[in-house]
């Protein structure tokens, strides 16, 4: 029986009481009470920021923590369990994908309960479950088929690194004093009461993800949350280790300020890049053309506004004693064209190549047939280490006006550029609709943070009157018009039973590409829908 003062609402999920225990839901309700308010203050803040821009600010490095940046100090030193991130696979909680990933051979499997997930309730207390089996090595699966799946090695499995959801998203299904509880708890707490102590035991520790923080101020509520739950679990302080992404381009410029905010806490920092990218497009939708991107496809990290940014990262994690480790593969290898994967692995290559060579300590990639090209490609640079965090970027210098070079990308933006925002983002919403956050769509493991750049840069295009490279204006017409198209194909031989869910689809994104006043994340919306599902 849950305590006074928490109400669960969710549909009924397969073995819910063993994660939802009341001691684990008690622990959850005192980390709402106790931060919930702060989190509410902190999103005011990214508001606030926000408004600052639209009136004609810019960003820059703060002047009032130039201390932090100019002082002697380094991280906590990092578990030996971790100091290997050679290759890392991201993917869902979902059984089966969670025992692929845990087979595949990376150095650490990123538990998605984030981007690559969808907070169906199902999803969010089913990815506890799974969790809690892939901690014990008891995870196991068998399909309607009949086939099964199992570890195939429990003695050698990925270090498990879950990222919960970002501060912005409620958790609808769980309430505490009749407020929803941040999903960022939830999934926290819930992983970190049943695992910690099972993790410690076998040698590890309670290591997460932390994902689109916008501030130190935000990294910092992380760190008062970790101090206190390890406290309340009686786990020794420095237990928990987070590897913040550096995927906002406000952190961008706090990158120093969020490790030294985490400091007893910290294992490294991510590039997050595609996240980055939407989030450039969001803080700068109305600064102008100056700050319009050409086609997503278009953008790479040779691009010189990126190149400032992972140079500035990989130093920054050096010199204070982190990890830094590189962006997505995110290439889906095709069973039936041999020339497209041939030519997708050169270009996986060459990118794990720069990676390595800029001095990332290690890659993410999105499937498992993609782990030993990653590991080859690193293990080629590293010459026998685990490693290169040791390597100082003496060499980079990198100012506000590098990383706001937003003007100096090159690319075009064309009409297949955008019909493909259109597409692929209707084609993701739908797939994020149905439970499914890692949607395989053209060969690519799509999620949340493409499909978000896909409409704000849709929305980004319209509101300045952006040119294509035929010098066709884009404007809401000409989309309506390619929206018409591209949903007609997508919907083609579509069953009926699936036609409510794809004109679902079709309207969230529509909304939020073309909505009068920008939406600040597509997934509000869309659980909106989820919740009026039943899900």
């Amino acid at each position: 029986m849950t305590s006074p003062g928490i109400t669960l609402r969710g549909p009924q999920v397969d073995r819910a009481d063993e994660v939802l225990t009341p001691e684990a839901l008690d622990f959850v309700a005192d980390l709402h009470r106790r931060f919930g308010a702060r989190r509410g203050e902190l999103l005011a803040a990214r508001a606030e920021r926000r408004a600052a821009l639209a009136r004609g600010a810019s960003l820059d490095f703060l002047p009032e923590t130039a201390h932090v940046r100019e002082g002697d100090w380094r991280v906590a030193p990092v578990p030996a369990d971790l100091r290997d991130r050679r290759v890392e696979i991201t993917g869902p909680t979902e059984r089966k994908m969670a025992i692929n990933a845990l087979n595949s051979g990376a150095k650490v499997w990123l538990a998605d309960l984030e981007d690559a997930n969808t907070p169906h309730w199902v999803n969010v207390v089913g990815g506890q479950v799974n969790l809690r089996d892939a901690v014990r090595r008891t995870l196991a699966f068998t399909s309607a088929e009949g086939k099964e799946y199992a570890l195939r090695d429990p003695d050698q499995v990925p270090v498990i690194v879950p990222r919960p959801r970002g501060w912005h998203l409620d958790e609808a299904h769980l309430l505490v004093d009749d407020q929803p509880v941040a999903g960022a708890l939830v999934d926290f707490g819930l992983y970190f009461f049943h695992n910690a102590r099972e993790l410690l035991a076998r040698g590890s520790g309670p290591y997460f993800y932390l994902p689109k923080l916008e501030s130190h101020r935000e990294a910092q509520l992380w760190d008062d949350v970790f101090t206190h739950a390890q406290a309340a679990l009686e786990v020794p302080h420095g237990t928990i280790r987070a590897t913040v992404l550096i995927e906002t381009i406000t952190a961008a410029f706090e990158m120093e300020e969020i490790l030294h905010a985490l400091r007893d806490h910290m294992a490294g920092l991510n590039a997050g890049r595609w996240d980055y990218l939407f989030s450039i497009i969001k803080n700068f939708r109305d600064a102008g053309p100056a700050y319009t991107l050409p086609d997503r496809s278009a953008v790479t990290m040779t691009a010189p506004m990126m190149k400032a940014y992972s140079d500035l990262l990989v130093a920054t994690c050096h010199r204070r004693g982190a990890f830094a480790i590189g962006g997505m593969a995110a290439f889906i290898p095709s069973r039936r064209d041999a020339e497209v994967n041939e030519r997708a692995f050169a270009k996986v290559r060459e990118d794990k190549t720069r990676e390595v060579q800029a001095g990332f300590d290690g890659s993410w990639v999105a499937h498992p047939d993609l782990v030993p090209l990653c590991l080859e490609v690193f293990d080629a640079e590293l010459a026998g280490a685990t490693n290169q965090a040791d390597r100082q970027r003496d060499d980079v210098s990198v100012t506000a006006a590098d990383l706001l070079a937003v003007s100096d990308t090159p690319g075009s933006r064309t009409e297949q550029g955008l019909r493909d925002n259109v597409s692929i983002g209707i084609a993701y919403v739908r797939a994020w609709l149905s439970g499914n956050g890692a949607a395989a769509i053209r060969n690519l493991m799509e999620d949340a943070a493409t499909a978000e750049i896909s409409r704000s840069q849709v929305w980004q295009w319209v509101f300045n009157a952006a040119t294509l490279d035929t010098g066709e204006v884009v404007n809401r017409e000409l989309v309506e018009r390619f929206i018409e198209e591209e949903y007609a194909a997508l919907v083609a031989e579509v069953a009926d039973d699936d036609r409510a869910l794809w004109e679902t689809a079709r309207r969230v994104f529509v909304d939020c590409a073309l909505g009068e006043e920008y939406v600040d994340f597509l997934t509000l919306p869309a659980y909106r829908e989820v919740l009026a599902a039943g899900g």
